[in-house]
């Protein structure tokens, strides 16, 4: 019977659903988060009467016929790049962009990653750095004696000493924007890489043209809306809850089935 199969497909389908939206809810506090939604697909359809055939010598055609799907499969999960809120930490290296646009961080591999995370701080060296010790490019080194550090809307690095109270640039942050956000493949720990699917990076300083402005002493925080989710939540349940029952209607049908012909 194909409501066995057609069934399965769909309890698959929400099981996955149920997993993207915990992933959601499970980063509803991580910084800069971008949340994810499953875009499903029907699959193919077996044809009992093709629509258009002939039905009779005179040439009378069959105006819709007999199509029966086959189920569903998952599509796709895309990430939803909608601005997060702008949280106050207080901390003077914290960045939030508001707009559009990545920071662009080294890896060890040599890979440039990408992220919106902005929750950076000094490493010894007095590099501007993740929280995983990655060094944000392009490269930022505070000087020592620095008494006050000011990062403008512009992504402009400003420094006072106590020698020299006179503001002095120290370096100018970058912003990377791509035409395809949601083809950026996530790696974890709030870094993206470049992908075939994203294009490739268009870097540019903050609030040029197409491009966001930075908030110095705040982060962005996830996108995650905890009502949506818990109600997209429920609506998978349910969903899932419809495909199991119409398993146990099937096999209920197949018995009687066999009882019929015994």
């Amino acid at each position: 019977m194909r409501a066995l199969r057609t069934a399965a497909s769909g309890m698959t389908a929400q099981q996955l659903n149920v997993e993207v939206i915990s992933n959601n809810i499970a980063n509803m506090n991580t910084v800069g988060f971008k949340r994810q939604r499953a875009e499903f697909q029907d699959l193919l359809y077996q044809n009992v009467e093709r629509m258009g055939a002939q039905s009779a010598a005179q040439g009378n055609v069959i105006p819709t016929g007999i199509q029966v799907g086959a189920g569903v499969k998952a599509g796709s999960v895309y990430r939803i790049t909608e601005q997060g809120s702008p949280s106050r930490t207080g901390n003077t290296f914290d960045i939030a962009i508001d707009g559009r646009g990545y920071l662009q961080v080294l890896l060890p591999s040599g890979e440039t990653a990408y992220t919106r995370a902005g929750n950076l701080s000094l490493n010894a060296d007095g590099t501007l750095v993740t929280d995983d010790g990655y060094e944000v490019q392009p490269n930022i080194t505070i000087p020592q004696g620095a008494v006050d550090i000011t990062i403008s809307r512009a992504g402009q690095v400003q420094v006072s000493t106590d020698g020299d109270p006179q503001p002095q640039i120290v370096g100018q942050l970058e912003l990377a924007t791509f035409f395809n956000e949601a083809g950026l493949e996530a790696i974890g720990d709030n870094l993206l890489l470049e992908t075939a699917a994203s294009g490739p990076a268009n870097v540019g300083a903050p609030g040029d043209i197409g491009f966001g402005q930075l908030l110095q002493g705040y982060t962005e925080a996830s996108n995650v809306d905890a009502v949506s989710e818990i109600t997209a939540l429920i609506v998978a349940q349910r969903a899932y809850e419809m495909n199991s029952k119409v398993i146990s209607t099937a096999d209920e049908m197949l018995q009687v089935t066999g009882q019929v012909k015994s």
